[in-house]
C-alpha cells in the first residue's frame, strides 16, 4: 500500500493535548494525512494556561528536521511555537531549502495570553521565517505584534493583510475571530482576495484554534489542494472543531479535532 501524503509539523509541545503539536498531528490523522513532528519546545500546559516552557536546542530542532525530510520526505511544513530568534532562524533555513508548501503560524502568545515567542525573535520572524512561508496564517494580535496595526473592524483586515504580505509570505490568512460578528478571515496574496466567513459558536471552549487551522491547511497542500482551496476546506473542518469544543479540567477546554470522522458522539458529561 502506498503511504499517505506526509505533512511536518515544527511546534512546542502542549502536555494538555488541546494545542501545538498535539493539535497538529490529531488534526492530521483526521484529515488523512501522515503527520510527523519536530519538537521545538516542551511546555507544562493545562486548561488554566501555561505554567512553564523549556526550549529545545537548535541542534535538536535540526537534527529532528533532517532525520525525517532526508528518509522519509514531506508534502507539506507547518510551523507553531519557535520562541527563540535562533530556533526561528534556524527553521527558517530548513524550510527554505525544502521544495514544499509552508504554513507559518507565527504563534506569540497562547490563548490564555502566556508569551510563547521572545521579544527580540521579532525581527527573526519578519525577515527570516516570513519570506519562506506559502501561507502566513497570523490571527489579529499577531498582526498588532509583526507589523503595528490594530484591526479594530473588518475595514482594517485588508491594510492588516497587506502589511504582513510586506515582509514577503506569498499568501497572508488574517483571522478576523476576535471580530465581533461571524468569523470573518481574509486570504490574499496581494492580488485576489477570499473572505470567508463562518458563523460564530457561542463556545467558550477553543484552545488550539490557530494550531489546527494552520495544520489543516498544510494537510490540504500535501493533498494538492490550491491554497484557496485548502484554506477554505480548513476553515471548513476548524468550524466544526470549534462547535464540539469540549469543557476539560477548570479552565478553556479544547476543539474537538476528531468531530468529523463519525461513530459515537465524542463529547460526554462536561467537567467543567
Amino acid at each position: 500500500m502506498s503511504a499517505p501524503p506526509r505533512v511536518l509539523t515544527v511546534a512546542g509541545s502542549d502536555s494538555g493535548g488541546g494545542a501545538g503539536i498535539q493539535a497538529d498531528l490529531k488534526t492530521m490523522l483526521a484529515l488523512g494525512v501522515h503527520g510527523m513532528s519536530v519538537v521545538t519546545a516542551v511546555t507544562a500546559q493545562n486548561s488554566l494556561g501555561v505554567q512553564g516552557a523549556w526550549e529545545l536546542p537548535v541542534e535538536a530542532v535540526r537534527a529532528q528536521y533532517r532525520s525525517v525530510v532526508d528518509d522519509i520526505g514531506v508534502q507539506a511544513v507547518k510551523t507553531g511555537m519557535l520562541s527563540s530568534a535562533e530556533l526561528v532562524e534556524a527553521v527558517a533555513e530548513l524550510i527554505g531549502g525544502t521544495d514544499v508548501p509552508a504554513v507559518v503560524d507565527p504563534v506569540g502568545v497562547s490563548k490564555h495570553g502566556d508569551p510563547l515567542l521572545a521579544a527580540s525573535a521579532l525581527d527573526s520572524v519578519r525577515t527570516k521565517l516570513l519570506p519562506v512561508a506559502t501561507v502566513a496564517t497570523p490571527n489579529l494580535d499577531e498582526v498588532a505584534q509583526l507589523a503595528g496595526v490594530r484591526v479594530e473592524s473588518e475595514a482594517d483586515l485588508r491594510e492588516a493583510a497587506a502589511a504582513v504580505l510586506a515582509y514577503g509570505p506569498q499568501w497572508v490568512l488574517v483571522k478576523g475571530g476576535h471580530l465581533a460578528g461571524d468569523a470573518l478571515d481574509l486570504l490574499t496574496d496581494g492580488s485576489e482576495e477570499h473572505w470567508l466567513r463562518a458563523p460564530r459558536h457561542d463556545n467558550r471552549h477553543t484552545h488550539g484554534t490557530g494550531c489546527t487551522l494552520a495544520s489543516a491547511i498544510a494537510s490540504q497542500l500535501a493533498r494538492g489542494q490550491s491554497v484557496p482551496e485548502a484554506v477554505a476546506a480548513a476553515k471548513d473542518y476548524v468550524t466544526g472543531a470549534i462547535a464540539a469544543g469540549f469543557a476539560l479540567g477548570g479552565g478553556i477546554g479544547p476543539v474537538d479535532h476528531g468531530w468529523a470522522l463519525g461513530g459515537e458522539p465524542r463529547r460526554g458529561t462536561p467537567t467543567a
